[in-house]
Protein backbone atom coordinates (compact mmCIF):
# COMPACT_ATOMS: atom_id res chain seq x y z
CA UNK A 1 0.00 0.00 0.00
CA UNK A 2 1.44 3.40 -0.72
CA UNK A 3 2.34 5.18 2.33
CA UNK A 4 0.07 8.36 1.81
CA UNK A 5 -2.87 6.34 1.26
CA UNK A 6 -1.88 4.58 4.48
CA UNK A 7 -0.68 7.49 6.33
CA UNK A 8 -4.43 9.19 5.15
CA UNK A 9 -6.33 6.37 6.32
CA UNK A 10 -4.79 5.68 9.68
CA UNK A 11 -6.69 9.54 10.53
CA UNK A 12 -10.16 8.47 8.95
CA UNK A 13 -9.52 11.71 6.56
CA UNK A 14 -10.64 11.04 2.54
CA UNK A 15 -8.49 12.21 -0.58
CA UNK A 16 -10.99 14.88 -0.85
CA UNK A 17 -10.06 16.28 2.78
CA UNK A 18 -6.38 16.39 1.94
CA UNK A 19 -6.53 17.51 -1.68
CA UNK A 20 -8.28 20.97 0.35
CA UNK A 21 -5.66 21.19 2.93
CA UNK A 22 -2.90 21.35 -0.41
CA UNK A 23 -4.98 23.77 -2.57
CA UNK A 24 -5.60 21.33 -5.09
CA UNK A 25 -8.65 18.61 -6.81
CA UNK A 26 -8.91 15.90 -5.40
CA UNK A 27 -7.74 13.88 -9.04
CA UNK A 28 -4.68 15.75 -8.70
CA UNK A 29 -4.45 14.09 -5.08
CA UNK A 30 -4.92 10.95 -6.00
CA UNK A 31 -1.69 10.69 -9.11
CA UNK A 32 -0.16 10.94 -5.39
CA UNK A 33 -1.23 8.30 -4.10
CA UNK A 34 -1.31 6.07 -7.03
CA UNK A 35 2.48 7.43 -7.97
CA UNK A 36 1.34 8.63 -11.51
CA UNK A 37 3.17 11.86 -10.86
CA UNK A 38 6.12 13.09 -8.47
CA UNK A 39 5.34 14.94 -5.81
CA UNK A 40 6.53 18.58 -5.42
CA UNK A 41 8.99 19.36 -2.42
CA UNK A 42 6.34 22.24 -1.17
CA UNK A 43 3.71 18.71 -1.00
CA UNK A 44 6.05 17.06 0.97
CA UNK A 45 6.49 19.56 3.08
CA UNK A 46 2.96 20.23 3.73
CA UNK A 47 2.02 16.77 4.11
CA UNK A 48 5.12 15.65 6.47
CA UNK A 49 4.30 19.06 8.92
CA UNK A 50 0.51 18.22 8.76
CA UNK A 51 1.04 14.43 9.58
CA UNK A 52 3.83 15.35 11.79
CA UNK A 53 6.47 13.14 10.04
CA UNK A 54 9.42 13.37 7.80
CA UNK A 55 9.71 13.83 4.18
CA UNK A 56 11.42 10.47 4.17
CA UNK A 57 9.05 8.44 6.01
CA UNK A 58 6.64 9.34 3.19
CA UNK A 59 9.50 8.69 0.44
CA UNK A 60 9.98 4.91 1.94
CA UNK A 61 13.44 6.52 3.11
CA UNK A 62 13.32 5.27 6.64
CA UNK A 63 10.46 3.68 8.78
CA UNK A 64 10.44 5.85 11.42
CA UNK A 65 7.17 7.68 11.41
CA UNK A 66 8.61 10.33 14.40
CA UNK A 67 10.06 13.11 12.58
CA UNK A 68 13.24 14.49 13.03
CA UNK A 69 14.26 16.06 16.50
CA UNK A 70 14.20 19.71 16.27
CA UNK A 71 17.98 19.48 17.08
CA UNK A 72 19.23 17.34 14.51
CA UNK A 73 18.14 19.88 11.94
CA UNK A 74 19.41 23.17 13.63
CA UNK A 75 22.72 21.78 12.92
Amino acid sequence: MNRLKEIREDKDLLQKDIAKLLNISQRGYSHYETEDINIPIEILHKLANFYDTSIDYLLYRTDERKPYPKSILNK
